[in-house]
Parts: C-alpha cells; sequence; structure tokens
C-alpha cells in the first residue's frame, strides 16, 4: 500500500548541515511522515562519520528540535527498492546550484526510469545555506576552522569530539 503523505529525503549526510536540516524542518509539515535515509556507505572521499554515527547526529538534532514525524534510516540498498519496501513514492531532494540540479536531474530520470511511480521534488534551502555543503564543512574542519555557523548542534558536538579525540582540525 502506497504512503502519499510520506517522503524519502536520502544523502550521506556526512555531515549533515544547516542546509539539510532547513529541508528536513520545512518538509516535516508537508507530510505525515519524512524519511531520512542515511546512505550507509560513502562513495565521498574523506568521510567523516560511520553511517551510525551520521543516524545518531541527525536523530539528536531533529528530536531537539521537536519533530515527531520524522524517522531516521540507513538506506543499504537502491532507493527506488528503499522506497517501494516502506509503501513511499516521493523523493526529495536538495538543489542549492546548477551543477546540483544536473546531477539530481539525472538521478530522477534514472530513478523513474527503475520504478515510473517513484516522483522526486526537488527544494532550494534556504539562501542562507545555499552555499553549504557536507564537503565544505569537512574541509573546514580538517584545517581547524570554525563550523559551528554550518552544521546543527549535535554535528558539531561530534566534530569537536573527532576534534579532540583524534587530533584532526589542529
Amino acid at each position: 500500500m502506497m504512503n502519499d503523505r510520506a517522503v524519502v529525503y536520502p544523502g550521506t549526510f556526512d555531515p549533515m548541515t544547516l542546509g539539510h536540516f532547513d529541508l528536513i524542518s520545512r518538509a516535516s509539515p508537508l507530510y505525515d511522515k519524512v524519511v531520512v535515509a542515511v546512505a550507509a556507505s560513502s562513495r565521498k572521499a574523506g568521510a567523516l562519520f560511520s553511517c551510525e554515527e551520521r543516524m545518531d547526529m541527525i536523530r539528536r538534532d531533529v528530536a531537539a528540535a521537536g519533530f515527531s514525524n520524522v524517522e531516521i534510516a540507513p538506506l543499504d540498498c537502491l532507493l527506488v527498492d528503499f522506497c517501494k519496501t516502506r509503501g513511499i513514492r516521493t523523493v526529495i531532494r536538495g538543489v542549492r546550484v546548477y551543477s546540483d540540479f544536473e546531477y539530481e536531474f539525472q538521478m530522477a530520470l534514472t530513478n523513474k526510469k527503475l520504478w515510473p511511480r517513484l516522483e522526486t521534488i526537488f527544494m532550494m534551502p534556504n539562501e542562507n545555506y545555499a552555499y553549504v555543503s557536507s564537503s565544505t564543512v569537512r574541509e573546514i574542519f580538517r584545517y581547524g576552522g570554525d563550523t559551528s555557523a554550518l552544521v546543527p548542534p549535535a554535528v558539531e558536538q561530534a566534530l569537536r569530539r573527532k576534534s579532540a579525540g583524534a587530533g584532526e582540525g589542529k
């Protein structure tokens, strides 16, 4: 049975930024359920956090914001299979710049080919976060910069612990 009042927001979220969090907070009142699907493995070079760590950070920030309709789940299969299994046929994707759109458009068309019932909705983050990306946050962190204006509190705390524990970012 399909749930047309639910949406999946997939990504690596390594780490989640305020731009990601902005999309979650804006999708939450629009849908009965928002499933944040955290990619179990990251193809991106220089991953900072495991899937479990990323899910925990997102879960803590979502709970702190009071979003009771947001679920965090690992994504360890094709997105279309994840959506089919959960009976969800709508995906939201964030688009910051034109190059994001090119990539996301290609992925949306591919997913549509694999499952014609799947729809993708593109959302732009608040203009205050349009320049923020996970890769930028990782770079700033690695060189000891201040990431507090770019990430939610649980992520900032995890970055500080990682920096203190591993000596990174200094």
